[in-house]
């Protein structure tokens, strides 16, 4: 029983996975489908998808204040003391807890978290160096509305 049940998971999945590769497959943007026929017109009531214009910097600019809030915040977050929730300190605390309570699965399990929120740390700060720079490219060009030599 159980393994037909599997079986049938696993091929509604492969099924689920064959049907987004053959979208992906036939929206190959030149103009015609894989068969070589004609696409067909958009209907009268469709309206058309408009091309990308420029690379998304003014939209990148213009958030640049809610990104920068946000990696600040978990920044705070993570380095805060161990009475705050979500900091490296606390969950280390509660690792010690259950490391003297003599729970193996539950330390391992806070360790594995741990080790995870620790790895947090350096991508953040990264990403708030990367963000600086932006910050600055954004200044310098308008706000992104000089991206690419385009002045608009």
């Amino acid at each position: 029983m159980r393994t037909t049940r599997t079986a049938i998971a696993a091929g509604a999945a492969l099924a689920a996975l064959l049907t987004a590769a053959g979208t992906a497959v036939a929206d190959t943007g030149t103009g015609s489908t894989p068969s070589g026929t004609p696409s067909a017109a958009p209907s009268a009531g469709a309206k058309a998808k408009k091309a990308p214009t420029g690379d998304g910097a003014r939209a990148l600019c213009k958030r640049v204040p809610k990104i920068d809030t946000r990696i600040n915040r978990e920044l705070k977050r993570l380095n805060g003391p161990a009475t705050e929730r979500g900091s490296v300190a606390r969950l280390e605390k509660r690792v010690a807890n259950s490391k003297t309570a003599g729970d193996t699965a539950i330390t391992t399990y806070l360790n594995n978290r741990l080790t995870f929120r620790k790895s947090l740390l350096p991508t953040l700060n990264q990403r708030a160096g990367d963000l600086a720079g932006v910050r600055t490219w954004c200044a310098a060009n308008d706000n992104g509305k000089q991206s690419g030599g385009k002045a608009k």
